[in-house]
């Protein structure tokens, strides 16, 4: 049967490396996942009471496609509690992970041929989710002597996309670096899309959100990082009034809807704070043994990051193929890491990104393994 070219897309490296992990711990290998960015905690037990609750006294079916009135409501109110901004719910748009609202926001802006910006390194899916709608990604490279702040590339595009906290480096934009960005885009008629989708995880200060510069931006965040609900696939855009309209469309005749169980619960999880708190706590905690054991380890080329649960790692003095290398470290020390060539098609032969998602426990055992095996390699 023929095929599009729509799906010739890159892989995601970090799914691949999720399933070579799985298969050694089907076979009985005990592994240490740094790979993926995803917590290690269950979703807050506000949020499966909550939806406990509901599978007895309700049977859960379609919903309106932009979501239940009510959460859409809960997340305008943390805009208030976060930021101070008074953010109308009518623009809140409740989607199937932020995957989804990446497509929605890729579809709605964009015509076929344009190009869009994205950073190098940046989260790998923008990429390929903007050539399988035939749409051109352009990279742009960030630099660590820089904080990895991007500048406005010099290309003639029609989007760009940014994520503060960044993925993978952690980096978080200043007020002025991201008023200066939204700034060049619309004076020269440049879509904005801001990433927050790890608002809430920041060790120092807050991370600053797009709506407390303009309105005619689109912001997409989810409940997948900060509220530790990763596989409920469940996100939510903010839009311009005027687009309203337009993303309910497109979003009733792709989606239907996001799942109504996943609603549910995330109304439960915004009455959570406490305990994703206490969360963030376990990542401070985390984030500190790494920046204290990696550069033992030998993986000294890092840069504290500002918010997320990742770090960077320049692995150039080591490898120059660090596809091969995240193998070598997979297989012999039970750790799963990720190459940086999901993140930087160009520089990311040379880098690696470490999770400290997890348990705390498991990012001390992960270190110690790292440890031995490089003491081994180097010997």
């Amino acid at each position: 049967m023929r095929s599009s070219s729509r799906g010739d897309v890159d892989p995601f490296i970090v799914m691949d490396v999720m399933e070579s992990a799985r298969k050694l711990e089907e076979a009985g290998r005990r592994i240490i996942h740094m790979e993926v960015g995803q917590p290690g905690t269950p979703a807050p037990k506000l949020a499966r009471t909550a939806l406990s609750q509901a599978m007895d006294e309700d049977a859960l079916g379609y919903t309106v496609a932009l979501g239940l009135p009510e959460l859409r409501a809960g997340i305008a109110a943390l805009y208030k509690d976060w930021y101070d901004v008074d953010l109308d719910p009518n623009r809140v748009v409740v989607t199937a992970g932020s995957s989804a609202a990446f497509v929605l926001a890729f579809t709605a802006l964009f015509d076929t041929g344009e190009a869009v910006g994205v950073t190098e390194p940046g989260y790998p899916s923008y990429r390929q989710i903007l050539k399988s709608l035939d749409l051109h990604p352009v990279g742009f490279a960030t630099h660590a002597k820089d904080r990895h702040v991007p500048q406005l590339p010099s290309a003639d595009l029609a989007g760009m996309i940014v994520a503060s906290p960044a993925n993978p480096t952690g980096t978080m934009l200043s007020r002025e670096d991201l008023a200066g960005l939204i700034g060049a885009c619309q004076m020269n008629d440049v879509s904005f899309i801001s990433d927050e989708i790890y608002h809430g995880v920041q060790y120092d200060g807050r991370a600053v959100s797009a709506l407390e510069i303009s309105d005619d931006v689109y912001v997409i965040n989810s409940f997948s990082k900060y509220f530790s609900m990763t596989g409920w696939r469940l996100g939510w855009m903010v839009v311009p009034q005027d687009h309203v309209r337009m993303i309910e469309r497109l979003a009733q005749n792709m989606f239907i809807c996001a799942p109504h169980a996943a609603q549910i619960a995330a109304l439960g999880a915004l009455q959570a704070r406490d305990e994703t708190e206490a969360m963030l706590e376990v990542y401070a905690a985390n984030r500190r043994l790494m920046l204290d054991g990696l550069p033992k380890a030998g993986f000294d080329r890092i840069a504290p990051p500002d918010g997320a649960f990742y770090i960077y790692a320049d692995v150039s003095e080591l490898t120059s193929d660090s596809l091969a290398f995240c193998r070598e470290v997979l297989d012999e020390a039970g750790v799963a890491i990720t190459p940086g060539l999901d993140f930087d098609p160009i520089r990311g032969h040379q880098t690696v990104r470490f999770s400290y998602a997890r348990a705390t426990a498991d990012i001390a055992e992960g270190l110690d393994r790292l440890t031995t095996f490089m003491t081994r390699r180097k010997g």
